[in-house]
């Protein structure tokens, strides 16, 4: 319990936050209860009465005051107001600078689809203790899934490390027609696998994760419409082909070191510490 508080969500009591749980799901149920009292003073005055409904994400119910779906709409307006506790303490915590994008995605949809525990304070513990014992793992996967995402068809991608330049394919759609300078509609998965680089390269650089409303996916849709399709990043240059493909220079040759360490720590047969891997020719 110390570790969860202490370490993880410096900023949040967690009792607090349970009572206030508590105290919402509380006056929600004493407020169906004055809705119900209402409509049944309504309905003997022969006068009309709103329904009301539950439309939230995957929760719905058709009319709360049903009795015999009241009880299936506690439960639900419950999950609803958990589901926003969990994803409020993901974000405190920041646990979520250290996921790559699968792992954030995978997080978010099993929020939104209700695949997450009671919001208890034993769950609670289990859940950020173990995501906080797996940040390191969860950080590394980053660089991990971006490097297997290269293609080795190209000579400057090298197949042991990262090199000074590397070669992403399908950043953007591929465009055949059009004029000399048009690109193609920016790739939002490929985007989000630069992201996961930023973001890596941020944390070895001892800042924080950037605002993703500033991403890489905003970048290239910006990039796309200039002429040369040029992206200037302060880890990184890319320019934007018409194959659909970016050529990306990195600026900080002593961060990819440090991403190469931590290839070399996962694959130690095929990577090299001492390897030479921020002067590949293009």
């Amino acid at each position: 319990m110390g570790v969860f508080e202490g370490s993880l969500v410096k900023s949040v009591s967690i009792d607090n936050m349970l009572n206030q749980r508590d105290a919402v799901i509380s006056k929600i149920s004493q407020a169906l209860d004055l809705l119900t009292e209402a409509q049944t003073l309504g309905q003997s005055a022969g006068v009309g009465f709103p329904r009301f409904k539950l439309d939230e994400s995957r929760y719905s119910v058709h009319n709360l005051l049903d009795p015999q779906s009241r009880c299936d709409a506690e439960q639900k307006i419950r999950r609803v107001v958990d589901s926003g506790g969990w994803q409020y303490l993901m974000n405190e915590s920041g646990l979520r600078s250290l996921m790559d994008s699968k792992a954030r995605e995978q997080w978010d949809r099993d929020i939104n689809e209700g695949k997450f525990p009671d919001f208890t304070r034993d769950n609670l513990t289990s859940t950020f203790s173990r995501l906080h014992d797996s940040r390191g793992e969860m950080f590394e996967r980053g660089v991990i899934n971006v490097f297997r995402a290269l293609s080795w068809e190209y000579k400057t991608n090298q197949p042991f490390a990262f090199g000074k330049r590397v070669i992403l394919e399908w950043i953007t759609s591929p465009c055949s027609g059009g004029s000399g300078g048009t690109i193609g509609y920016a790739n939002s998965g490929k985007c989000d696998q630069v992201d996961d680089l930023v973001r890596v390269l941020s944390v070895l650089d001892g800042k924080p994760e950037p605002d993703h409303r500033n991403g890489t996916w905003s970048r290239v849709a910006r990039a796309s419409r200039e002429s040369p399709p040029i992206i200037d990043h302060e880890y990184y240059s890319a320019r934007l082909h018409r194959n659909g493909n970016a050529h990306l220079l990195f600026k900080r040759p002593e961060l990819v070191t440090k991403m190469n360490a931590i290839l070399a720590k996962h694959y130690p047969a095929a990577l090299a510490h001492d390897r030479n891997v921020t002067g590949a020719k293009s």
